[in-house]
């Protein structure tokens, strides 16, 4: 949990979809009410399958010296929001994420102004947020440590895994046929590209307990909901301005990230030279002085 003074409150809206109403886990940081500041909403977790938690360092932002509101939440299937185990493969998709997300907007009442910071999966879909919904009060867009094509994700981890040993490949070869070992293994992975901070933040551990964890729900993790996909071919349609950042050890290389600043006119790159994938826990003052400047441009 962040250290900062700010109010905090946390619950669960409605989220009806087809015919159904299910609930979305929320938590605020800060006055939305008497907000100053443009929201920063919407710290869209990575996954798809993880929880809000390992973004809680960037609730900084809400602290009086930045100013910005912060609302995070679980999307629905994990964590604290609703579980559907029952739900066929092709109920998750990308719209229904984009349709939850749109429906927080208009619960908290911001979307005619906003920010958004995603990571990993969720800058893809803040990416397929703007591109499909055309989103009018969309102010700032930050895309961090997220790949433009799942299939740059996967090169990316391969080439990284091939430094380790025997076993770690072994393990991480097999998955969930030997939980414990496939957890190990990706923790070796991790260390090095995942999270540098040691031992692993407890908000970080919770959100990949998620999925990796003893009787995890892996409705989401298993569901196809980024096979194939690619956004590299739509980005030049976002004109939103766009921060975009990854770390010098992240799983999300230069090449990985690369298309979102050659093809987002405008679009800004800041690589932080001591971190991985969560450079929000491992360079954290930089990074949050680096997204502010980039808000309040």
């Amino acid at each position: 949990m962040p250290a900062i003074c700010v109010s905090i409150k946390d619950g669960h809206i409605p989220f009806p979809y087809k015919g159904e109403t299910h609930q979305t886990y929320y938590k605020v940081f800060g006055d939305l009410e008497h907000r100053t500041r443009t929201p920063v909403v919407v710290l869209l977790h990575g996954g798809p399958g993880l929880s809000h938690d390992y973004m809680l360092p960037i609730a900084d932002l809400a602290d009086e010296s930045y100013g910005y509101p912060v609302i995070l939440y679980d999307q629905i299937g994990n964590a604290r929001s609703t579980h559907l185990p029952d739900q066929p493969e092709d109920f998750w998709n990308v719209d229904l994420f984009l349709d939850e997300l749109e429906n927080l907007l208009r619960y908290f009442q911001i979307q005619d102004g906003y920010h958004i910071v995603g990571h990993s999966w969720g800058g893809m879909m803040a990416s397929e947020f703007v591109v499909r919904r055309r989103p009018s009060g969309l102010q700032r867009l930050v895309i961090a440590d997220s790949p433009t094509a799942i299939a740059l994700w996967g090169q990316s981890f391969f080439e990284l895994l091939q430094q380790y040993p025997q076993w770690v490949k072994d393990a991480i070869a097999k998955g969930f046929e030997d939980r414990e070992a496939y957890w190990k293994a990706l923790g070796e992975v991790y260390a090095v590209h995942g999270c540098r901070v040691q031992p692993m933040p407890k908000d970080l551990e919770y959100s990949l307990l998620q999925v990796y964890g003893e009787g995890a729900d892996l409705t989401v993790e298993n569901a196809p909901i980024l096979k194939g996909w690619t956004i590299e071919d739509r980005l030049d349609q976002i004109r939103t301005p766009t921060l975009v950042i990854n770390g010098k050890y992240d799983i999300a290389q230069d090449y990985v990230t690369r298309a979102y600043v050659e093809k987002i006119p405008g679009a800004r790159w800041i690589r932080l030279e001591e971190s991985s994938h969560t450079p929000h826990f491992e360079e954290r003052d930089r990074y949050m002085k680096e997204v502010a400047a980039f808000l309040a441009g």
